[in-house]
């Protein structure tokens, strides 16, 4: 169980921890390259994220119950050692984009004149915290829910009432222009739009150690999911409506930009504020999560054995270091839109391995049909090759010199 949580948390703190988690870099930043990539059919595309979240969280949430310690695949009690080996370096390639990606999103709003020395600035402080011990209390996700919540509430009144997009002078947040690429229009772009969106409702994880009995668990997945799904919703159209599509598709930090335009400097203060404590606290969960994924590696012999060995403080603060490298090196390499793109791309192979995992759960383990799991793994597969190509390659490439490394290392860890 996660060092914040000290007892079984009922609904609502369950909500609010899952919604903490998936109301963070994501919501703030994903929307110009999905909006490039699915035009005016952003809202749909949020739908089928969501959807898709949805069936990745119930597979997840299965198989986390019946192994709790499995890396969300349950070990390989349910997938072979090779299946079950791509899944937890997925996770980690995922989280270490993500972390990137909080950075560089943290950097578009508050220091978008040095968007690397904000980013990687970010990063070093952030990982000192995890080294230190600190964590994310429930406490805390009351509190980040509530300021998150009044920040995009603002920004959702601002894009609805019109405020901006049809003003010649959009301020310097939508001045830098954020491609994804050659993403078709229709189907192929809104499901592109789709893959990348499904970055900011894979804070769902959150919810998998919660430790409630399972009809509680349906019930705290369902409204964690529909609470998170209709705020991203509103997100979408108050943007579209506020900005446009192609001022939205070209603005680093959207909703600044879109409470910009309305003429408000204040409000746009307080989304650059909200912006820098949700990204910082993602950074925070996502170097944590990735450091237990590379401790249960390492406690089976795939990665060295000191990344399972807690420090003084509780924190596993070796593998929180080479967390933050990594994430240092996907901001300097890969940029925003790259490492949103790998983000996505990895934890979509990771979530589709899961609901594959799900599947193969004994019937009398499963709260959920198995349609729901099978569902999601084909759909986080389609999803993923439907990203732009340079994400995809890189995604790839970089799984596969990993799953060679790990799997040699292993395998003279057991002879040797």
């Amino acid at each position: 169980m996660p060092p914040s949580v000290t007892r079984r948390p009922g609904t609502a703190e369950a909500v609010v921890l899952g919604l903490a988690a998936m109301l963070g870099a994501g919501v703030f930043g994903v929307w110009g390259p999905a909006v490039d990539a699915a035009g005016v059919w952003l809202p749909m595309a949020v739908v089928v994220s969501g959807a898709v979240a949805l069936c990745a969280a119930a597979a997840g949430s299965d198989v986390a119950r019946v192994f709790p310690d499995g890396c969300a695949v349950g070990g390989t009690a349910l997938l072979p050692p090779g299946l079950t080996r791509v899944a937890c370096l997925a996770h980690l390639v995922g989280r270490a984009a993500a972390a990137a990606t909080a950075a560089t999103v943290f950097a578009s709003y508050v220091l978008p004149d040095r968007p690397v020395l904000a980013a990687v600035g970010l990063v070093v402080v952030v990982t000192g915290l995890a080294v230190a011990g600190v964590t994310r209390t429930v406490r805390g996700a009351w509190a980040l829910v509530g300021g998150v919540g009044v920040v995009l509430f603002v920004a959702v009144l601002v894009g609805l009432a019109g405020a901006g997009g049809r003003q010649g002078d959009v301020s310097a947040a939508a001045q830098v222009a954020v491609p994804v690429g050659p993403a078709s229009a229709g189907a192929p772009g809104l499901l592109t739009a789709a893959g990348l969106l499904f970055f900011s409702f894979a804070g769902f994880a959150r919810l998998f150690p919660l430790g409630t009995q399972p009809a509680e668990r349906r019930r705290v997945i369902g409204l964690t999911l529909g609470v998170a799904l209709l705020v991203h919703v509103a997100v979408a159209v108050a943007l579209l409506c506020g900005l446009g599509v192609d001022a939205a598709a070209t603005a680093a930090a959207p909703l600044a930009a879109l409470v910009d335009a309305g003429g408000a400097p204040a409000l746009g203060v307080l989304v650059r504020i909200g912006a820098a404590a949700a990204c910082g606290s993602a950074l925070l969960a996502v170097l944590a999560g990735g450091s237990r994924t590379a401790a249960t590696m390492a406690a089976r012999g795939e990665l060295p054995r000191a990344l399972a060995i807690a420090g003084r403080r509780g924190s596993l603060w070796r593998a929180d270091l080479i967390g933050g490298v990594a994430a240092v090196v996907v901001v300097v390499a890969l940029g925003p839109v790259g490492s949103l793109t790998v983000a996505a791309c990895a934890l979509l192979v990771h979530y589709a391995l899961v609901g594959v995992a799900a599947v193969l759960l004994p019937a009398t383990e499963r709260t959920w049909p198995a349609s729901v799991f099978a569902s999601g793994a084909v759909l986080c597969v389609l999803l993923a090759l439907l990203l732009p190509v340079r994400g995809l390659a890189v995604t790839v490439a970089t799984l596969a010199a990993l799953w060679t490394v790990v799997t040699l290392y292993a395998r003279r860890f057991r002879s040797g």
